[in-house]
């Protein structure tokens, strides 16, 4: 599913959605995204670029017990990113991005090895994409794998598609 941020904004005004972001890797370039897109004041309340762990911590709320035992490059890490952005917010969905844009590795995973969460109303979601590229790359691909997973999920919670 390739999904346009433009299609995604529209659907989430729709049907009332609204969407925060907690970025890592990327760096705010998933609230870009969003925020191109004339109309998304109506569905992207805000994010959280949390780029060194304390402030997952000490801002998002990450529980250090989790980043002790699983790291930052984790599916524990990014589910509580976007479950805690999804709380911060007020959001229908929390959307989080988390891993290694390169070129070196972090918490002994590749560059490419990311982390996407997506917490909504149906629970939370997470996905690893191990990526190839450059660093820019890295980014905008987990940039599209979040994009991707929202998408499906609104898709998959709307009553009327099923």
């Amino acid at each position: 599913m390739n999904v346009d941020a433009a299609d995604l904004v529209a659907k989430m005004v729709s049907t009332h959605a609204t969407v925060a972001t907690a970025e890592s890797l990327t760096g705010g370039q998933l609230a870009s995204i969003f925020t191109a897109v004339p109309g998304s004041s109506e569905c992207f309340l805000g994010g959280v670029v949390a780029y060194e762990t304390r402030v997952k911590v000490s801002v998002l709320g990450v529980d250090a017990a989790v980043v002790e035992e699983h790291g930052v490059v984790s599916a524990e890490c990014a589910a509580q990113m976007a479950t805690r952005v999804r709380t911060l917010f007020g959001a229908t969905y929390g959307l989080a991005t988390t891993g290694v844009a390169g070129p070196t590795s972090q918490e002994g995973h590749p560059p490419g090895h990311v982390w996407v969460a997506c917490a909504g109303p149906e629970g939370v979601t997470t996905a690893l994409l191990e990526l190839a590229g450059d660093r820019a790359a890295v980014q905008a691909r987990s940039c599209r794998g979040a994009l991707t997973m929202l998408g499906g999920l609104i898709h998959r919670e709307d009553p009327v598609l099923g």
